[in-house]
Order: structure tokens, then sequence, then C-alpha cells
């Protein structure tokens, strides 16, 4: 088979590719016609660079569903690894490709892989890229919430540093601990650091602690901008407890846990109050007359 030159990746730094094959640069372009011909003549779908690429591996950082689905009806191995550790579906997330993260989990791929030093899961990939449909089908296909990441911590904290906030929001629904914490660092502190008021307002309305301190020993709020709403959002909090009506909202959710979502729909109460606890009104409901309006 004819080798082209080499070349670096653009996505996960994996350097040089000394021996990238016509199947690769196939896979890589979308070229399906030429990947069917190929594959006719016997070409190994799992034939690996010197950094243990393999062709479906290019197919899905790409984002070509066509070429994945030919690989994979041709054998492709759906959880070969990178020698970085990186599966055909963590590239997949990392391309925000859901056709291919569809596509890799009905041919079994792990939505769990082992976490190395060198690659994220594919659930803390999809929070970086930031698209919330991926994330809700790898939550959805039982995706680790507390994945824990030795650069990111874990995805909720890499959601918030990109402010991300749909997926930080699906993160929160499914039931990731909103006060975890990396080397005592919560997602509320990375928000305000960075000052975005609806990603502190999210993690705030599902239970973030603003008095929780890092190891330096500051709270949120002291890494807020002076004089900036998030900053003034955050004092407030600290000097005014949640209201008894989200403080109940939020203890119901954490005694139901990860199955919150599925059990609240099938409690006998009003539609009303279902739909309070999950989050789909307004957050200014108020109790009148002894019930929730």
């Amino acid at each position: 088979m004819a080798v082209t030159p080499a070349r670096s990746s653009s996505l996960h730094d994996l350097g040089l590719w000394a021996d990238r094959t016509v199947l690769h640069e196939a896979a890589s372009h979308g070229r399906a016609l030429q990947l069917i011909r190929l594959i006719e003549s016997e070409a190994s779908v799992n034939i690996v660079t010197v950094d243990n690429i393999t062709p479906l591996h290019e197919a899905c950082l790409r984002a070509h569903p066509h070429c994945a689905r030919l690989l994979l009806e041709a054998g492709a191995q759906v959880d070969v690894r990178t020698i970085h550790g990186s599966t055909p579906l963590c590239y997949a997330c990392s391309s925000g490709s859901l056709e291919c993260v569809k596509l890799l989990l009905q041919y079994g791929a792990q939505v769990n892989p082992s976490l190395t030093a060198l690659t994220a899961s594919p659930l803390h990939e999809a929070c970086i890229q930031g698209n919330p449909e991926i994330v809700k089908l790898l939550i959805a296909s039982g995706a680790q919430l507390e994945a824990y990441d030795v650069h990111f911590g874990p995805p909720l904290h890499i959601a918030c540093a990109k402010a991300r906030v749909e997926c930080v929001r699906e993160l929160l629904l499914a039931g990731a601990n909103v006060n975890s914490s990396k080397f005592h660092e919560t997602a509320l502190h990375l928000a305000a650091r960075l000052d975005t008021p609806d990603v502190m307002e999210l993690l705030v309305e599902f239970g973030a602690n603003a008095h929780s301190v890092d190891n330096w020993g500051r709270k949120p709020g002291d890494y807020s901008p002076p004089a900036s709403p998030s900053c003034a959002y955050l004092r407030f909090y600290e000097r005014n407890p949640l209201s008894l009506q989200q403080l109940c909202r939020i203890t119901v959710r954490r005694a139901l846990g990860t199955s919150a979502t599925a059990v609240i729909g099938l409690l006998d109460i009003a539609r009303r109050i279902q739909s309070y606890l999950q989050f789909c009104h307004p957050a200014s409901l108020e109790f009148q007359n002894g019930g929730l309006i």
C-alpha cells in the first residue's frame, strides 16, 4: 500500500504520522468511493500508524460518518486506542459529530474507556466541544458523570471552564455533583474566575456552595472581578441563603440522585411541581395560597 508524506495532527497533539496510508487519507478526507475500492481490494481496515491511529480514528476525527460506517462494516475495531489512549469515540466527541457518536455506540463502543494522563473521556471531549446533544446521548448511554481527568477534573469542571452553559445544564440535570472539586476548587470557582454569570446562576440554582474555599482559602466570590455582575451575584448569595422552596427542590433531587429526571415524572404530584423539580420553569415561580402556581 502506498505511503503518503508525514504531516502533523491538528488535534490532540499527536505528533508526526510517519506511515499514513492511502486508507487513512481516504477516511480523513471522506472519500467513500475510494474507501470502498480499498476495502474490496482487501486493504486492512485496522492498519495503524506509529501512533496507533487507525482509519476509523481518522473518519471520526474529521466527522465522516459514512466512511466510519464503511470501516465498521468491514470489521474495524471500535475501541482501538492510540498511544495516548484515545478511542474513535473520543475523536468523534472531539469533532462534534453526533452521527459518528451514534454510529460508534451502535457498534458497542465503550462510553467509559479507562482514562490516561494523556487523554480525556468521551464525555470530557463533548463538554470541551460544547455539544449538548452529544453530552445528553453519552449520559443516556451510561457515561460516568464524575469521571476524573487529571488535567480537567470531572466533566462539570471543564464544561464550566469552557463556559458551555447547555452542557453544564445537561450534566446537572443528570445528577452531576455540583460541589465536586479538583484540589478543593469547585466548578463555581471556575465560573467566578471566568466571570460567567449565566453559568454561576445555573450552578447556584442547583445548590453550588458560594462559601466553599479552595487550597488558597478563597471563596468563588474572591475570584470575581470587582464591581462585575458576577461579583455582585456571588456576594448576594454569600449573604442570603436560598429560599426554602429552592432548598426543597435541591434536597429532592439529591435524594433521587442520577435517577431524578426519570423518577420525578412518575411522582403522584401536580404537574406544575414536577416542572419545578425538573427546572422547566421560570425561576420566579412562588408559592401562593399554600400551593405552587
